[in-house]
C-alpha cells in the first residue's frame, strides 16, 4: 500500500488515473497528447502506476493499451474507509461507476497463494461463497460446459457457458447477469481469469469484455471487492464484513 499510496501523491501520475477514468484502454501516444511533458515522461509515470498496480497494460496487436485497476483503492477502502463511512464511500463508489463508459475492463490483484489452492478457490462452490457476495458457483469447468452463479436461497444470479479451462492457469467463460430485469436485458459478456505465478505468490488478471458501450455499471462494478475479498479470505482466513460482501451470505 506504501507503493499506491506513493503513487497517488503525484499530481501528474493522478491526472493519468483521471485519463483512463475518462476513457479506458488508452495508448501511450493517446495519454502523451493530453500531458504537457515528453513521451518519455509519460513512460516513467505510467511506469510507477504499474508497478503500483493502479494500471494495467494488455496487447491488442500492435498496440499497448492502459487499463486503469481500481483493486488497489478498493483494498485502501477495505482496509480503512468501509468501516468508518461505508455509506458514504459506496455512494461516491456509485457515482464513479455511473460516469463510466467502458467496452472491456480490466482487473489485476497479486496474492500469496498457489496457483492450485486460488483456481480451487475460483471454481470451488463453497470456497466462492467466501468471496463473491456469498453466492455459489457451480459446473464442471469443461470447455462447452454451463456455468451458473447462484442464490444461497434458490434462483439464478448469472449463467453462461465455460468457453476455455487451463486449470491452474487461465479460465474463461460467457456471463448472463439474471439478478435483474435492468442486467439482464444487457445480454452476454465475458470474462477471463488469468492466474500467473510471481515469487510466493499469483498474479490474477480478471478481464471482462464483450460489454456494449455504456453497458450497466452493475456487471463490472463488483470486481475490486470481489477480488478484495478473495485475497483476504485465501491469505488470513477472513472473510470480509463490508454490506457488499454480504449480500447474499443469508437467505
Amino acid at each position: 500500500m506504501d507503493t499506491v499510496f506513493r503513487a497517488l501523491a503525484d499530481p501528474t501520475r493522478r491526472g493519468l488515473l483521471d485519463e483512463l477514468f475518462r476513457e479506458d484502454g488508452q495508448t501511450l501516444h493517446a495519454l502523451e497528447e493530453r500531458l504537457p511533458m515528453t513521451r518519455f515522461g509519460v513512460m516513467k509515470h505510467l511506469k510507477q502506476l504499474e508497478e503500483a498496480g493502479l494500471v494495467v497494460t494488455k496487447r491488442q496487436g500492435r498496440e499497448k493499451l492502459h487499463f486503469l485497476n481500481p483493486v488497489p483503492i478498493q483494498l485502501v477502502h477495505d482496509r480503512w474507509v468501509s468501516k468508518y463511512a461505508e455509506p458514504w464511500a459506496a455512494g461516491l463508489t456509485d457515482l464513479k461507476r455511473r460516469l463510466e463508459n467502458p467496452m472491456e475492463k480490466v482487473f489485476e490483484i497479486y496474492i500469496k497463494t498457489t496457483p492450485e489452492r486460488l483456481w480451487e478457490a475460483i471454481t470451488d462452490s463453497e470456497a466462492r461463497t467466501k468471496f463473491n457476495f456469498g453466492a455459489r458457483v457451480a459446473s464442471d469447468w469443461k470447455a462447452g460446459s454451463r456455468y451458473e452463479l447462484s442464490h444461497p436461497a434458490g434462483g439464478l444470479l448469472a449463467e453462461g457457458e465455460v468457453v476455455e479451462a487451463d486449470p491452474p492457469r487461465r479460465l474463461v467463460h460467457t456471463m448472463t447477469a439474471l439478478w435483474g430485469d435492468d442486467v439482464k436485458s444487457e445480454g452476454e459478456s465475458r470474462v477471463t481469469w488469468e492466474i500467473e505465478p510471481v515469487g510466493d505468490s499469483c498474479r490474477l488478471t480478471i478481464t471482462h469484455d464483450q460489454l456494449r458501450e455504456g453497458a450497466n455499471d452493475q456487471l463490472y462494478g463488483g470486481w475490486p471487492m470481489i477480488l478484495s475479498g478473495l485475497k483476504t479470505w485465501l491469505e488470513t482466513g477472513q472473510e470480509l464484513t463490508t454490506p457488499g460482501s454480504l449480500m447474499y451470505s443469508s437467505g
